[in-house]
């Protein structure tokens, strides 16, 4: 076959397509996706930036043959036609699936002359794998990494990257925002963002992703707790921070947490001198070195925030664990064992007397799949 087509509105682009154009080019010389442009659906991204997408994750994948184009005002298996593509391939996952695309099909053959379907059906893993069902993911605490397992990486990153964004925005919309001040929000959005943060490329655990738990951490831990606006932005601003910096650097006299804080106070983003003063201090109080000897009402808040990643599920918490090892490869193996084994003593023995996570909310959640996430961690280490 000479060229298949295979179309969608891919809000997001998930694995299940993905496999579905693999598909397709196993049984063709070309493939077009055609990237529906409906003014009836109010999609999170544009079509040039779905297409954007679906063109990267086609490379990631070292399919650099794939076309995307995208189809404005007309039905898409006429457009295919046009296009020299006699056929749509297409996913089907029930009997339900497949009544509804034959309906389509013959509508698409017999009324508009378009294309005619050819209908595959995913490996059982992908079979419940839509565009909806990954969009009504998103929300709740560990959505990301829920997510992760059923996206490609470039839609998985832009998909959190727009989540960011509305966290982002929401945090300063009681700043008067005048053209200038805009930009200036706008621009460490990017930074904090981009490679020289939290979307570097050495950045294995302290990444995008821990940015995107910890403040689903802090929206959750605000619904329950109900606590003042300007208590609850400070935390956020402080978390969206607290590792912005974060280098290893030999012989450095000032921690990644101080650089960190000293960027904020630079950053000239503070709506006043007492949140700037706050969100400096809850962020110095995730620095080992110099936490301890400081005392604020939302700093127990801050760090059960931090260490929330401890008490997630198995699977998260190994994820998380192997980000820090590769965070720490510099180190070598003998080493990084016995250090990382001394701070997970440390913190395991603060969980059994209740004291890891100050903050009652995160302590209640917890605590008990902390001591035994870190248990499991140690007697790897030990092995």
């Amino acid at each position: 076959m000479k060229k298949i087509g295979f179309s969608g509105t891919l809000d997001p682009i998930t694995n299940g397509h993905m496999w579905v154009i693999g598909e397709a080019r196993s049984i063709a010389d070309e493939v077009v996706v055609f990237l529906s442009e409906n003014s009836t659906k109010q999609p999170k991204f544009s079509a040039e930036e779905r297409r954007a997408i679906v063109l990267e994750s086609c490379r990631e994948r070292g399919w650099d043959d794939v076309q995307v184009q995208i189809v404005k005002s007309d039905y898409t298996a006429r457009v295919a036609r046009k296009h020299g593509a006699e056929y749509l391939i297409r996913g089907i996952r029930t009997t339900a699936d497949f009544d509804y695309e034959n309906l389509i099909q013959q509508t698409n053959v017999e009324v508009i002359g378009g294309a005619k379907t050819i209908f595959v059906m995913p490996p059982r893993d992908l079979g419940s794998v839509s565009s909806s069902f990954v969009k009504a993911l998103e929300g709740p605490v560990g959505w990301n990494w829920t997510m992760k397992k059923f996206v490609p990486g470039p839609a998985y990153r832009a998909w959190i990257l727009s989540w960011l964004r509305k966290e982002w925005d929401g945090l300063w919309q009681r700043c008067a925002a005048d053209a200038a001040r805009q930009a200036h929000i706008d621009q460490w959005f990017e930074l904090l963002t981009g490679v020289a943060a939290y979307g570097g490329a050495n950045r294995h655990y302290h990444n995008l992703d821990h940015l995107v738990h910890g403040l689903a951490e802090i929206r959750a831990w605000n619904a329950n707790v109900q606590p003042a606006r300007a208590d609850a932005d400070a935390v956020r601003a402080a978390f969206w921070f607290h590792d912005a910096v974060y280098e290893h650097e030999a012989g450095s006299t000032v921690s990644n947490e101080e650089a960190s804080a000293q960027l904020w106070l630079g950053s000239g983003l503070a709506g006043d001198a007492a949140m700037a003063d706050t969100v400096a201090l809850l962020i110095r109080a995730t620095d080992h070195f110099q936490g301890a000897s400081i005392s604020h009402p939302l700093k127990d808040t801050m760090l059960s925030a931090d260490l929330a990643i401890l008490g997630q599920d198995d699977e998260v918490y190994r994820s998380y664990a192997r980000g820090i090892r590769a965070e720490y490869a510099h180190v070598e193996e003998d080493h990084y064992r016995s250090q990382r084994g001394q701070v997970l003593a440390y913190l395991r023995g603060k969980a059994e007397t209740g004291s890891l996570f100050g903050d009652a909310y995160f302590a209640e959640q917890y605590s008990e799949q902390a001591i035994a996430n870190m248990n499991g961690e140690l007697a790897w280490l030990q092995g």
